[in-house]
């Protein structure tokens, strides 16, 4: 195991390696989730083991945090734990992505430039959160509970019905 998190990965040469990588990364490198965060601060717990499965490199492990989140209804705090797995086949093409084990995602790497390993894990957390955060009983008062009332609007014709109405009478 490394003593701490590289900024990159090469995930070919870590699963020959068979690396294992355990540590946290700050909520701050994430910024395609910044927008559905509340809180800003914290951390991302990262465990990742790189190895073999058959002839193919895999990635496996999990990502956890204890996000806040924006309630889009309501827009107050709402606390999201993110207990996810992560089980990533190592792919070079869509063929080969195609041809995947069901119990691996594809993580499409051509075994050029390593890849950042903020931008794994945060496709992992952006999988993790709903796409649109919302409270529990917020989305039941949305859909089933009492609607407010709305002020109907006088027609501004009525005036004018009214008017005819009275004209036919005096007739």
């Amino acid at each position: 195991m490394l003593p701490h998190l590289p900024e990159f990965v090469d995930p070919l040469d870590f699963a020959d390696k068979r690396r294992r990588l355990a540590g946290e990364m700050p909520l701050a490198l994430f910024d395609r989730i910044q927008e559905f965060l509340f809180e800003k601060a914290g951390n991302i717990r990262v465990e990742l083991d790189f190895g073999k499965d058959g002839r193919g490199s895999v990635v496996t492990g999990r990502v956890e945090a204890d996000l806040v989140l924006q309630c889009q209804l309501c827009l107050e705090p709402l606390p999201w734990a993110v207990r996810s797995p992560v089980s990533l086949g190592v792919v070079a093409s869509l063929e080969e992505a195609d041809r995947l084990s069901g119990s691996y995602e594809p993580l499409l790497f051509d075994g050029g430039a390593p890849i950042r390993l903020s931008d794994l894990v945060q496709d992992e957390l952006v999988l993790a959160i709903p796409l649109i955060p919302q409270h529990p009983n917020c989305g039941e008062a949305a859909h089933g509970g009492p609607r407010p009332a709305v002020r109907q609007r006088e027609n501004p014709f009525a005036v004018l019905a009214q008017l005819k109405n009275n004209d036919s009478k005096s007739s």
